[in-house]
């Protein structure tokens, strides 16, 4: 027997025929999936007209729970946990976008929502991406300009500003979650929101070695 996370949709949105539409293709595309550094996707479906994922389950906790830790004692992550963590997380995206489906044409996959909620470390030390609700293939998926999803803190400046996305999107998005590892902070910060896409559209931070000067100089 295997333990596993059952993810539905809550009945009052099981009519929401665009919920829907976001709920299957997350499924569609996780399923074809098939990596060490990303959670896997067992089996979906509806069942007494409820839409489920079964998924693999990870025993341990997300990166956001880990940064809190750490800040909750003054600390930030270890500079060598740090690095295997955005390593498996590269390794996740590297392959996601790389990934071909069946038959033989690129996926074309990307992730769009990289962030510490949706990067899982198990107790063993093993990390894992998960949460592809938001993922579009570049092939098949049309996003009309301008339409913004995702977390705003974590997100590229061509999402920020609703333009169409490619990979890189994703490693953008990446780098902020390392920068928050190392630093302890995120790069763009803002109580207002309005500010905060200025912030980033611009792409205005501080270096991390400014923030943490205890960062090794070949990082």
């Amino acid at each position: 027997e295997k333990i596993m996370v059952i993810k539905r949709i809550l009945p009052s949105l099981s009519g929401d025929p665009a919920f829907v539409s976001m709920f299957n293709r997350e499924a569609c595309i996780a399923a074809q999936l098939f990596h060490q550094n990303i959670v896997q996707i067992f089996d979906y479906g509806q069942h007494d007209r409820s839409y489920f994922i079964a998924m693999e389950y990870v025993h341990g906790r997300d990166l956001r729970s880990l940064i809190e830790a750490a800040a909750a004692q003054g600390e930030v992550l270890p500079v060598s946990v740090t690095l295997a963590i955005a390593s498996a997380a590269c390794s996740a995206l590297d392959y996601a976008h790389r990934r071909k489906g069946l038959d033989g044409n690129a996926l074309h996959v990307v992730h769009r929502d990289v962030s510490p909620q949706n990067i899982l470390v198990s107790h063993e030390g093993a990390v894992k991406l998960t949460d592809f609700g938001l993922a579009q293939r570049l092939d098949i998926d049309s996003v009309r300009d301008g339409q913004i999803q995702g977390k705003f803190a974590y997100m590229s400046p061509e999402q920020a500003m609703g333009d169409p996305l490619d990979q890189r999107s994703d490693i953008f998005s990446l780098g902020i979650v390392l920068y928050e590892m190392l630093c302890g902070q995120r790069p763009f910060r803002s109580k207002d929101l309005t500010e905060l896409m200025v912030t980033i559209r611009k792409g205005r931070f501080e270096p991390p070695s400014k923030v943490n000067p205890a960062l090794p100089e070949a990082l």
